[in-house]
């Protein structure tokens, strides 16, 4: 263990631009265990700008975020310094996993288990390891995807290609469309669901994430953010409803707390789904939650629309190919 002799001062990148100071103390601070970070920020010990602050504040470009002394591993310095090893198969596969490439974008089709970042005991993340394949490039998250999650992922190689997306994902002009498998016949036509998600945390730093309704909005204003999904039924099948899911916001969870809120969680979603229905699942060789990033449509610096999309992986088509073979 390696401890610092004093307070010190992160200067917050442009790149991190309202991102969530928690998020941003999670990412800088590796080694540091969670619920600690989260009781230096109660307490007031970090500061932003030499000001106490919320776990939830967003931060800005050039703010300067003061941290104590903390006892850490002495790789996981202040800049998150720290050596990588990324399986080559994996690598294999997400050489193969490019969609596309420019001077500003690299839209990868990312594949279900695999987190986009690493931390909290995973050793590397889809981030980390296009590090690793594109030496010398300013790699950064567009936007982030379930680990469980399959499919668009898009990834910055400029700052002008950072600050065009994340732009456009504050005025809601990134548009996202998923397919999911959820529990249940869905009865009728297409249906929107805005009810805002709340995002919280527990005292040890877990995060308890929900859609709001009624008076549960007014009690939990501060956390709510607005969400909007639209579900469309696309095939029905015993127990379960293939749905195209567009969204125009990007909420986490948005898609499993809205279905659920729905009446129609997510098959193979543990956190928000429903247990027999998971079961019933799993009988037809479903591994993992059945929540595909299909398309991404979104503007570059230029203005100019781009849109990309990746098929549906094998696994997940195995599984609508059991449900057809069981239908009547």
């Amino acid at each position: 263990m390696n401890q610092d002799q004093g307070p010190h001062l992160l200067t917050v990148p442009a790149s991190a631009q309202g991102q969530r100071l928690d998020n941003f103390l999670l990412r800088h601070l590796k080694g540091v265990p969670r619920s600690l970070v989260y009781r230096l920020v109660r307490k007031g010990a970090i500061r932003v700008n030499g000001r106490r602050a919320k776990a939830e504040n967003r931060i800005s470009g050039g703010d300067e975020v003061r941290v104590p002394a903390l006892d850490r591993p002495h790789e996981a310095t202040a800049v998150g310094a720290r050596t990588i090893h990324v399986p080559e198969g994996m690598l294999r596969t997400l050489r193969q996993s490019v969609i596309h490439e420019d001077d500003d974008y690299l839209v990868v089709d990312k594949p279900a288990g695999v987190a986009v970042h690493g931390g909290s005991g995973l050793a590397y993340g889809i981030i980390e390891a296009m590090r690793l394949l594109y030496p010398g490039e300013t790699l950064e998250l567009g936007h982030r995807l379930d680990r469980d999650t399959s499919g668009c992922l898009v990834l910055t190689k400029s700052r002008r290609g950072l600050t065009a997306f994340h732009d456009a994902l504050r005025i809601g002009n990134v548009s996202k469309r998923y397919l999911a498998l959820v529990a249940g016949r869905w009865e009728g036509p297409a249906q929107r669901c805005d009810l805002p998600i709340s995002l919280e945390r527990d005292e040890t730093g877990r995060r308890q994430i929900r859609a709001l309704e009624g008076h549960a909005i007014e009690g939990s204003a501060e956390s709510a953010r607005r969400a909007t999904s639209l579900f469309a039924p696309i095939e029905r099948f015993p127990g379960f409803t293939l749905m195209e899911v567009d969204i125009g916001t990007g909420r986490t969870h948005q898609i499993r707390v809205h279905g659920r809120a729905l009446g129609h969680p997510v098959a193979g979603d543990h956190e928000h789904g429903d247990a027999g229905a998971n079961r019933l699942a799993r009988s037809l060789g479903l591994k993992r939650m059945f929540l595909h990033a299909q398309a991404i449509r979104f503007p570059d610096w230029q203005d100019d629309s781009l849109l990309f999309s990746a098929p549906l992986p094998a696994d997940l088509e195995q599984v609508l190919q059991a449900l057809s073979d069981q239908a009547p």
